[in-house]
């Protein structure tokens, strides 16, 4: 088909399903090797488990019990010694067994959560990129002759797009059918009756969300850099009008995190938390936040026997990590793309980049796969963090849950984007005059990594 200053043959769009095909084979494959094999070899291990702890228990409650019997029956000062010893030592092997039992059952919630989390993903990659794709290549292919535009004008000019109103629609109408949507979900994972009726609104405003996205696709795949609209008016008079938009969208991102921070720090510093007795500024614990449960010893004034150790931190700190690299890569793509006298580097490197073009796309696609371990290894605490007794139930589980859970929503929107920057970076190509696209979508991925910076010290480290 046509675009407005390219033409884009509906085979080129066929790549789109393909690579949803691609995404949708690696989420079964992640899943029924994580998910399934190695998940059920650590189920095993984690019933095993279970059963030494039982037996371990069994014998200290036993061994307890003698120990009472003999102090109540006043035996011998030796036999009360002896039984003591046993009680002590069988209580040493019970503890074990139960910190056993923990790290096997943390184990198989660590792989089984993986494999579904990929899973998903995966099937919602495949669905957004594999269903746009097909929208679009079943168009009727243009006859270029007629210069006719999607843009709605000459070929050289770039003008607005009606798209954003479709998808806000969907968006609208899935928000609308939501309760619904969930409830019904929720019925049908638990086993209960379900009424399908409430998945309608719902399943509608997805599908208007992916036509008006599938249309803003075929709007932009085609422009390849002409008559970017540049604002007239203060304060961004002279910038190019959609990083304006960005930029006001951004500031408006900051104002809804600063409402989750706010809450935070008021709960930080009004209510009696861990840290706050360890400052002397109280004396009792009135609950417990998600740092008690994730740094070391943190929960030990709750007397929950300090479950936090390096590993339960080591999850926020590999996102960090990937977050801040995933932002050099992306930055890596535009500079690639901008530059007019790349050459291939030599080595290793040059194999992985041989053409310009490979460059970008592989630097959009770690910075894919960099995001995409993000929301797994996110969803892999909340796992353990849960089943560790910290939920969303609690104040303190609701502000942590609600604010790293935007967070982590924001990262998979970022990623959905990514991408059809991967698919276009594969297809049409990126380069100095069109590579606004990835400058502005990276302005808006920096915006995520430095509200994680932030969010990592307060909510994991404080």
């Amino acid at each position: 088909m046509s675009g407005g200053e390219a033409h884009v043959e509906n085979s080129i769009w066929m790549r789109a399903v393909l690579m949803g095909s691609t995404f949708l084979v690696i989420g079964i494959l992640a899943f029924a090797t994580m998910g399934v094999g190695v998940a059920n070899m650590r189920h095993h291990a984690y019933e095993e488990a279970v059963h030494e702890y039982d037996d371990a228990k069994h014998d200290y409650e036993e061994a307890k019990l003698s120990y009472e019997n003999a102090k109540a029956n006043n035996a011998s000062t030796e036999e009360i010694a002896a039984l003591k010893a046993t009680k002590d030592s069988l209580k040493d092997i019970k503890d074990d067994a139960h910190h056993h039992e923990v790290e096997a059952h943390l184990s198989y919630l660590t792989w089984r959560t993986a494999g579904i989390t990929i899973l998903l993903m995966c099937v919602t990659y495949a669905s957004f990129i594999g269903l746009g794709g097909f929208v679009n290549s079943i168009q009727p292919e243009e006859d270029d002759s007629h210069g006719a535009s999607v843009y709605g004008g000459d070929d050289h000019e770039h003008h607005g797009s009606g798209s954003p109103i479709v998808f806000a629609l969907g968006i609208m109408l899935f928000l609308m059918g939501f309760p619904e949507f969930q409830a019904t979900l929720s019925d049908m994972l638990s086993g209960n009756e379900a009424e399908l009726g409430g998945l309608g609104l719902s399943m509608f405003g997805l599908l208007v969300i992916v036509l008006g996205v599938s249309n803003w696709w075929r709007e932009d795949l085609p422009f390849i850099g002409n008559g970017e609209q540049i604002a007239t008016s203060a304060p961004f008079e002279g910038q190019h009008i959609r990083k304006a938009g960005l930029w006001v969208f951004i500031m408006s991102e900051i104002m809804v995190f600063a409402t989750f921070f706010s809450s935070y720090l008021r709960m930080r510093t009004e209510w009696c938390t861990g840290w706050q007795v360890e400052a002397g500024n109280c004396e009792q614990v009135d609950m417990l936040t998600a740092s008690d449960f994730l740094r070391p010893d943190g929960a030990e004034l709750g007397g929950l026997g300090g479950q936090g150790d390096f590993m339960t931190l080591l999850p926020g700190a590999i996102n960090t990590f990937a977050l801040i690299v995933s932002s050099y890569t992306i930055v890596l793509a535009l500079k690639t793309a901008k530059n007019a006298n790349w050459e291939a580097p030599t080595g290793f490197m040059g194999k992985l980049m041989p053409t310009k073009k490979a460059a970008v796309r592989n630097y959009l696609l770690a910075t894919l796969l960099l995001g995409s371990m993000f929301i797994v290894l996110k969803l892999i605490e909340w796992s353990h963090l849960v089943a560790e007794g910290f939920t969303i139930g609690t104040q303190a589980g609701s502000i942590f849950y609600i604010s790293t859970g935007a967070h982590g929503l924001h990262v998979f929107i970022g990623l959905l984007v990514m991408l059809y920057l991967v698919f276009k970076a594969d297809t049409v190509e990126f380069n100095e005059d069109n590579a606004q696209g990835i400058e502005y979508f990276g302005l808006y991925w920096h915006f995520v990594d430095l509200a994680w910076v932030v969010i990592f010290p307060a909510f994991y480290l404080y």
